[in-house]
């Protein structure tokens, strides 16, 4: 396996980039391939529960919604990347949101500036980077897959002008002319979980990159479906990197897991899951019995007694699909299983901080951390 790590890229205190700069030595120290940054506005946890008495990242990161712009932020370490060359991703962007020209030349740019080294991670996005700032919400996957059509024939022109109709994105003589690294673009990497998604995977993608949650049966299942799209389009099945987003909580003893667990700061998270995944768990979700989870949620309208009593109500089994937690042998054992279905490249997030109340506690949860990522390498 290769692997990647997410660094959430929030304004800390103290220098501004200190926690980039500490999780690209992590990510060095590690072995890993790649270091990523989300690209949002709002953060999936409510702001009225980010607070040190319910997770001990808020007594270092003040503000949960304080995001830095990601292609700015990948520009800064690619020029601090010399040494480790890690490769620099996007996880992932918004293709509403952004015009996908805008994307397309930060794309192209990143590449260039790193010799080679950028991805671009798109998908559909989510309600609440767009809405709450006048960006339609409608279609999202219909102009997902209309941005991802514009970027690839704005990288493919040649620098001539080029023209096309779409009821998102069109194009009147539009010129892009960007160069290429060596007669590369960047890797596509899109995050897909609905049949039409998995369906552009299939017939564009560099890799399938989903994130949380799934079961590894649920996984292999779906990277068949995206082979079997990929043989369809005329592509090799075997070109389509599986990769996956995980939310990771490593802990020194399976009493701390337990622990980790059970804080508001691991609960929170299945708020971002659909009700038909709360369904399956024998329990229906506060947001009501249709709700689609993180593309719908506005996190940012729930009080901190809302939010608590929704997160009082997930069902621990579930808690365990959305986050794999444990010792570090534990941890490599799930993803062993998850091997055996076909993951081969999993990004990962340490949640450790937001499960913890103690900053002491949530910073010695980077030991067991490292100690995974250097282990996945071996599976």
């Amino acid at each position: 396996m290769r692997t990647g790590i997410v660094e959430m890229g929030l304004h800390p205190r103290g220098a501004p980039d200190s926690l980039l700069r500490a999780s690209r030595l992590l990510a060095t120290a590690a072995g890993a391939d790649s270091m990523w940054l989300p690209d949002h506005l709002i953060g999936i946890v409510p702001a009225s529960i980010w607070a040190p008495r319910h997770m001990a990242v808020a007594r270092v990161v003040q503000r949960g919604d304080g995001y830095y712009e990601p292609w700015t932020a990948l520009g800064y370490l690619a020029a601090r990347n010399r040494l480790s060359r890690l490769r620099l991703g996007v996880g992932v962007t918004d293709s509403g949101r952004r015009n996908p020209a805008v994307t397309a030349q930060a794309a192209a740019t990143l590449h260039l500036l790193t010799r080679g080294r950028a991805i671009l991670g798109i998908g559909p996005g989510e309600r609440e980077g767009n809405q709450p700032y006048g960006v339609e919400w409608s279609k999202p996957v219909a102009r997902f897959e209309e941005a991802l059509a514009t970027i690839r024939l704005l990288w493919d022109s040649g620098g001539r002008p080029v023209s096309r109709d779409s009821d998102f994105f069109p194009l009147r003589d539009a010129v892009f002319d960007v160069p290429p690294h060596r007669g590369t673009r960047p890797q596509i990497w899109i995050g897909a979980h609905g049949s039409r998604m998995l369906r552009s995977v299939g017939r564009y993608a560099d890799a399938w990159f989903p994130g949380f949650p799934q079961r590894p049966k649920d996984y292999g299942a779906k990277l068949t479906r995206i082979r079997t799209a990929a043989s369809d389009a005329g592509r090799s099945p075997d070109a389509i990197t599986p990769a996956g987003w995980f939310a990771v909580a490593p802990a020194r003893s399976r009493a701390e897991a337990d622990e980790m667990l059970g804080s508001v700061g691991a609960r929170v998270l299945a708020l971002c899951v659909s009700a038909d995944v709360w369904a399956r768990h024998g329990a229906e979700h506060p947001m009501g019995a249709n709700f689609s989870g993180v593309q719908d949620l506005l996190p940012q309208t729930l009080s901190e007694e809302q939010a608590l009593a929704c997160a009082n109500q997930v069902p621990e089994s579930l808690l365990r699909e959305c986050a794999i937690c444990g010792t570090p042998a534990d941890i490599l054992d799930q993803f062993a299983e998850w091997h055996d279905h076909g993951l081969r490249y999993p990004v990962l997030l340490n949640a450790g901080p937001m499960c913890h109340t103690s900053v002491r506690a949530g910073m010695l949860t980077a030991g067991p951390f490292l100690k995974v990522l250097r282990a996945l390498k071996r599976l």
